[in-house]
């Protein structure tokens, strides 16, 4: 039986919730390392173009932002999913929401996600993650 799927919802899961730093949680985004490839890339497209990142760059100023009190009570997750799956590759197109208060104001949105993975000695990873708010 191939538990593929499973896998990857675990996978996905995590990374939604590393950054979840609700009612004073401190945010586990030092866990994502072991979610990525190592050379994994990171884009966002917003209204200026495309933003690209690697992992280290992308982490640094939203561990800050969750940690400094700028950015309370984050949590973003998945509504909708599909996830095509050949072989060791797969491709998985994440719909998600996210809430917060962002310096003192009420911050809401959603967006669309498209994450690339592979699997790497048995383990699913993601190598890379395309993104846009709406």
């Amino acid at each position: 039986m191939d538990h593929s799927l499973g896998e990857i919802d675990e996978l996905i899961a995590a990374f939604y919730a590393a950054f979840d730093n609700r009612g004073g949680r401190a945010p586990t985004t030092s866990s994502l390392s072991s979610m990525f490839t190592p050379h994994a890339t990171i884009a966002r497209l917003g209204p200026n173009g495309v933003d690209e990142w690697n992992l280290e760059s992308f982490l640094a100023p939203r561990q800050k932002l969750l940690t400094d009190g700028s950015l309370r009570d984050f949590h973003e997750w998945e509504i909708e999913a599909k996830t095509t799956v050949s072989r060791e590759l797969a491709s998985r197109h994440s719909r998600y929401q996210k809430k917060a208060t962002l310096e003192g104001a009420a911050y809401a949105g959603e967006g669309t996600k498209f994450i690339q993975l592979c699997k790497v000695a048995g383990t699913w990873k993601i190598s890379s993650i395309l993104w846009q708010d709406i």
